[in-house]
């Protein structure tokens, strides 16, 4: 199943972060299927050039590159080499994000900064360098939230916070910039099979002593019955980057399966 096929982002260029694997390698995915060129970007560059090498083999419509989301100027060179590569932006996507797990009151105010400054302020430093790129032309923009920052789940209390942050950021940036005919949104997913999951899985395995494939296999939304795949997050990123959803502004969607009621 696809979205708008080949033709929602044909002739349009969109930058991703944290595009080496998981939700970003998704969303690189389906931006492709849906015509447009892509730009992966990732802290670990070669494994954005894995990615794009197995998402597009002639690199036709590809460009990898190692960028920091925590350092302004990295995405800058970024979003230049791209639009050099592939034409001018029109479309971002701020998907690079860390998660740490810890009783709150053992977690330590290092530890707290880390999350915020790579999950809020990597999303900030990602929004301003797409408003530089569009280049008064105007553009979409998504951010991946995550439903965390609606619900907040136990010993991610600085995870809980930092994806409550992006969800008012979202809003606070598209009223801020619709002037400039920018569009900007956010996803909030759940439930879906990546690495990062995983991770959690396996950090609740040292703790309880159960399973960690038995903890990921029950990590699944109860309505849909099994984990979102990363794809299908892309596709709705995708419909959201596109002129279909002009209307839809400042919003955080959940993708989650049906587990967030609002």
């Amino acid at each position: 199943m696809t979205i708008f096929s080949d033709t929602a982002l044909r002739g349009r260029s969109i930058l991703v972060t944290g595009a080496g694997r998981g939700i970003g390698a998704g969303i690189a995915e389906a931006a492709l299927a849906a015509g447009a060129a892509v730009a992966l970007a990732d802290l670990n560059g070669e494994l954005a050039q894995e990615t794009a090498r197995r998402l597009d083999p002639s690199g036709a419509r590809t460009f990898a590159c190692a960028a920091d989301v925590a350092d302004p100027s990295s995405l800058a060179r970024a979003a230049e080499a791209a639009a050099a590569r592939l034409g001018a932006l029109s479309g971002w996507v701020n998907n690079a994000g860390i998660v740490q797990m810890g009783p709150a009151k053992d977690f330590s105010p290092e530890a707290w900064r880390r999350e915020f400054e790579i999950n809020v302020g990597g999303v900030m430093n990602g929004a301003q360098a797409a408003y530089r790129a569009f280049a008064g032309q105007g553009g979409a923009i998504v951010n991946i939230a995550s439903n965390a920052g609606k619900v907040g789940f136990p010993n991610m209390a600085a995870y809980n916070a930092t994806k409550a942050a992006v969800i008012n950021l979202t809003r606070s940036l598209a009223r801020e910039w619709a002037a400039e005919r920018i569009n900007v949104n956010a996803v909030c997913p759940g439930s879906v099979a990546t690495p990062m999951l995983r991770g959690v899985a396996d950090r609740l395995s040292a703790e309880t002593g159960q399973s960690s494939d038995t903890l990921f296999a029950g990590m699944i939304p109860a309505q849909l019955g099994r984990h979102i795949q990363p794809i299908e997050v892309g596709r709705v990123v995708v419909f959201l980057l596109s002129e279909a959803a002009e209307i839809i502004r400042g919003q955080s969607i959940n993708v989650d399966g049906g587990e967030t009621p609002y």
